[in-house]
């Protein structure tokens, strides 16, 4: 199995919207109404938005091939994109996701891995980020990986407020 991650970049903003689509229904249409779930892709995922955070100079967006297939992507914040007031020494991980296809091929470990990185790449001292407290599949993912949770935070599907757990790991 062949595995590539490349940085998206700008050029890429059509295939980052078509995985971000891709991977956030499928993960997540099941639990949650149609209305919702429309209105939450058109706002989080449209190409003036995603045009923006790419350009941000704090995000960075990754691209997973898994043998030359589009499997899945992986965004993180630093500083002042990050979607909650953490200290300068954190980063987020505000987006992990994998096609369904590619799940328990250790591509989300590949992706966290990569995430890990960065920080140290950026002498960040902790990466955190924000699971949805009904996504049980993913909490014990990142409990596996080491993250414990520190708190909560709301995050907006549609008109519905949902209660995401903030999850952290210190880098050793």
């Amino acid at each position: 199995m062949s595995i590539i991650i490349n940085e998206c970049i700008f050029e890429d903003v059509k295939t980052l919207q078509e995985i971000s689509y891709n991977t956030f229904h499928e993960t997540f249409s099941h639990m949650n109404s149609e209305k919702n779930m429309n209105a939450y892709l058109e706002n989080a995922f449209n190409t003036k938005r995603l045009e923006e955070e790419i350009s941000n100079p704090y995000s960075t967006f990754f691209l997973i091939y898994c043998n030359e297939v589009l499997a899945g992507y992986l965004k993180v914040n630093v500083n002042g994109a990050q979607t909650e007031d953490m200290e300068e020494e954190a980063l987020e991980i505000e987006r992990i996701y994998i096609k369904k296809e590619f799940q328990k091929n250790g591509l989300g470990k590949d992706l966290l891995n990569k995430a890990l990185k960065v920080a140290k790449d950026q002498n960040k001292k902790k990466i955190w980020l924000g699971v949805w407290e009904n996504n049980v599949v993913a909490i014990h993912f990142y409990h596996k990986m080491g993250f414990v949770k520190t708190g909560t935070h709301s995050f907006y599907m549609g008109d519905e407020q949902q209660t995401d757990f903030i999850m952290m790991k210190t880098i050793e």
